[in-house]
């Protein structure tokens, strides 16, 4: 019944406009890494201040995205994501007007709560429009999308910041964030391909039975990992690559594309053989669960390898690129196997749950982060480069449970044997 209503060339059209404001989600977490220096500069601030800011993002973003949640299992995406992204383009504009460090703080504390529900709630807009076996690479597509957002970024803002100073790139976002919001509300639809599912009776379990799954919860700290190593990247990426690796501001903009560009490739990869997989019939334990497993023990072992003397500068941008785009398996494995498991009421709201958990690892992470760079003795690049293997150990951990308790088909079952029947 899914494959007689799935629609190809309208699931693709979504997926293009979800991608774009996923891109945007992502240029506005990186745009403070990226003018870190100039910021620190002009208003005299601290490593650990810098670390504040961004982490401030991350403050309520986790609760907001809980919430977020429970209202797109109740509501339909295509206003709440609207209302998402007005929001988001009307808080870039007073970062380029205030020299208050509280204000900044203040700007990136409210945003982050608007952006918190944006991976869950497009995640689920863009699965009523695929079945099943078709959704992790769209998904992918959208993760990706934000890498090659972060790509352009790498190029664009320090260019930005040359000729027009760094707050006039809080104003470039806040018109592309406005113009991103005139495509949608014309061209935005609601998916159909599981109203039939609806009609037939949906049904759902009780958020104990989902919270106390070893598949579920495997996944949420698997998210958690990779969303440190995401953090990390978004707020100190830019800095190392200037302070701890030697690049000038222009130089370290290509350099950061180039990290991007090998992340989005092997990000993009992994996606790929998850979906051929599981179109060929491959169990999803194997498909879904054992290739994460395997990609967040390599993406470990190129955080670790940060230690490594002798590394030369573009060595390490190279082995951080394989390394970030393999750790980002659970952002497409992760929500296919929730939706495997969950029942489509859920959905959102534990996929927002998942991303809310991981996200705690984006307030810390940038703390802890600008803690070991004012720190750490040695080189200029000591702290930096020890932050990546405190990251490399969370991912270690991470691949090692992934690989004793991901079995998707196993919980999906236990699940379905405690649903009751769910009228809207």
């Amino acid at each position: 019944m899914y494959e007689k209503q799935f629609q190809p060339k309208m699931a693709w059209r979504m997926t293009i406009l979800l991608a774009l404001f996923m891109l945007l989600n992502f240029v506005d977490k990186i745009v403070v890494g990226l003018v870190a220096v100039p910021m620190m500069t002009e208003l005299k601030l601290s490593p650990t201040e810098f670390g504040v800011i961004g982490g401030s993002f991350f403050w309520l973003f986790a609760i907001a995205g809980v919430v977020g949640g429970f209202i797109a299992d109740r509501a339909r995406t295509k206003g709440f994501i609207a209302l998402m992204a007005l929001s988001w383009a009307l808080l870039q504009f007073p970062i380029a007007y205030t020299s208050s460090f509280a204000a900044i703080i203040a700007c990136r504390f409210l945003l982050g709560i608007a952006e918190g529900p944006a991976w869950p709630v497009a995640i689920h807009a863009l699965y009523k429009w695929f079945p099943d076996e078709k959704r992790s690479f769209p998904a992918s597509v959208l993760g990706q999308a934000a890498g090659v957002g972060l790509i352009l970024a790498g190029l664009i803002i320090p260019a930005v910041t040359k000729h027009w100073g760094w707050r006039a790139n809080f104003e470039l976002l806040g018109a592309v964030g406005l113009a991103w919001l005139l495509l949608w509300l014309p061209l935005g639809k609601e998916g159909t391909l599981e109203e039939a599912q609806d009609e037939l009776g949906a049904r759902r379990a009780s958020y104990g039975t989902l919270l106390s799954d070893r598949t579920l919860l495997t996944c949420f700290f698997a998210h958690f990992a990779s969303y440190w190593s995401l953090a990390l990247t978004l707020t100190w990426m830019a800095v190392y690559l200037q302070k701890g690796l030697g690049y000038g501001p222009l130089e370290s903009g290509r350099m950061f594309s180039l990290f991007i560009a090998v992340n989005l490739v092997f990000g993009l990869g992994a996606a790929w053989l998850s979906q051929r997989l599981m179109q060929k019939k491959i169990p999803s334990r194997t498909a879904r669960g054992v290739l994460t497993a395997v990609a967040t023990l390599i993406a470990a072992a190129c955080y670790a390898s940060m230690l490594l003397p002798g590394l030369s500068p573009l060595m390490r941008v190279l082995i951080l690129g394989v390394g970030s785009g393999l750790s980002q398996t659970i952002y497409y494995t992760g929500p296919a196997i929730i939706s495997e498991i969950v029942p489509k009421p859920q959905r959102a709201s534990i996929l927002a749950i998942d991303n809310s958990v991981a996200s705690i690892a984006g307030m810390i992470a940038p703390v802890v982060t600008g803690y070991l760079v004012q720190h750490v003795a040695g080189p200029a690049s000591a702290g930096y480069e020890f932050g990546f293997a405190v990251t490399g150990g969370f991912l270690l951990v991470a691949s090692v449970i992934a690989w004793a308790l991901l079995r998707p088909a196993s919980s999906a079952e236990r699940v379905r044997g405690a649903t009751v029947a769910y009228v809207r």
